[in-house]
């Protein structure tokens, strides 16, 4: 339901430059100089982040009886391609206010569960008939509609009780522990994502910011807010993250359906008609820019709020992830 791979086919670890391209005039200037002193590598951070997410979904979803719902579940969790764009969210907005990444781990592995488990029933006939994701065949096209929506539905508890048992009490007291399981419920039940899937296949074309929102913000939205509660941030500043994840959400959305209008080379038909519900489609692309780049400075608005918390270089590392992932989506 969020961050399509055609905005991130080549992921920041790959296409940016190897120091952190973050101006200094973005940064208060004791930050700045301790950003120039440690020179963060974002392509070591990123692609060492992204391989600890993978070691631990790997060690989260192993195979039991019954295996095929497993290897299900296994198969889009930890296919080829993925971004991991959720946990990395995060895991940066929890070390944004200094806290250790172990401690946002379960939760960001859940976070992954989640996401997986709303594309493999996005791509069901019964709903966006997808016969692929990613390059490769859909969950429902290896191993059938049945399998398919069991593996989701399986997706969905484990995610809750990956957290509940592997969250260290030591870093992440308990009351946080329940707000992050009520955020994520929250997300995805029948006022979140469900509710954009549903109108989005109703089609109306004057909810599509609404659509927008539910279908592909709430996910990047909760991502933020979660790695907040994990790390204990105040009402103010869990707000400030709800608006930054949100706009990020829709933002990749935004750009993937303009890179999308811009090359002319819609999937399939279905596809197409499918584009009836983007901002693309309803406002055409100068207008869907003009989204775009809203969205994008609202994102950069709500993250500039953290620069006074910029004193470590783990901080460092939080605020220039998340700072880079809104820079990367310029059309």
């Amino acid at each position: 339901m969020i961050f399509s791979s055609a905005v991130l086919a080549n992921p920041p670890c790959v296409c940016l430059p190897r120091k952190f391209p973050v101006r200094c005039s973005s940064l208060p200037a004791t930050a700045a100089s301790q950003l120039r002193s440690t020179q963060f590598d974002l392509k070591t951070y990123w692609t060492t982040l992204i391989a600890e997410i993978d070691q631990n979904l790997e060690k989260a979803i192993t195979v039991k009886y019954p295996e095929q719902i497993y290897e299900s579940m296994r198969y889009s969790v930890l296919a080829k391609g993925t971004k991991r764009a959720p946990p990395v969210m995060c895991v940066a907005a929890c070390e944004l206010f200094g806290v250790n990444r172990i401690a946002a781990f379960p939760t960001a592995c859940a976070l992954e569960m989640v996401h997986a488990a709303s594309l493999i029933h996005d791509d069901l006939p019964c709903m966006d008939d997808d016969p692929s994701r990613r390059g490769q065949p859909s969950n429902h096209t290896v191993y059938g509609v049945d399998i398919a929506i069991l593996a989701g539905d399986a997706l969905f508890p484990l995610g809750f009780q990956h957290i509940v048992s592997h969250t260290p009490p030591h870093l992440v007291p308990e009351p946080r522990v329940l707000r992050v399981i009520a955020e994520i419920a929250r997300a995805v039940g029948s006022t979140g994502m469900a509710a954009g899937q549903f109108l989005d296949l109703e089609g109306e074309p004057n909810l599509v910011e609404f659509v927008q929102e539910k279908k592909f913000g709430e996910m990047s939205e909760c991502s933020a807010v979660c790695g907040g509660f994990l790390a204990g941030a105040d009402d103010d500043e869990i707000q400030s993250l709800r608006r930054y994840g949100r706009a990020v959400g829709v933002l990749y959305q935004v750009v993937d359906d303009i890179l999308e209008a811009k090359a002319q080379t819609p999937r399939d038909e279905e596809k197409k008609k499918k584009k009836g519900k983007s901002y693309v489609a309803f406002s055409g692309v100068e207008k869907a820019m003009e989204v775009a780049e809203e969205l994008r400075a609202k994102a950069k608005e709500e993250l500039d709020r953290f620069k006074k918390r910029m004193n470590s270089a783990l901080v460092m590392m939080g605020f220039g992830t998340m700072l880079i992932v809104v820079n990367y989506l310029a059309v």
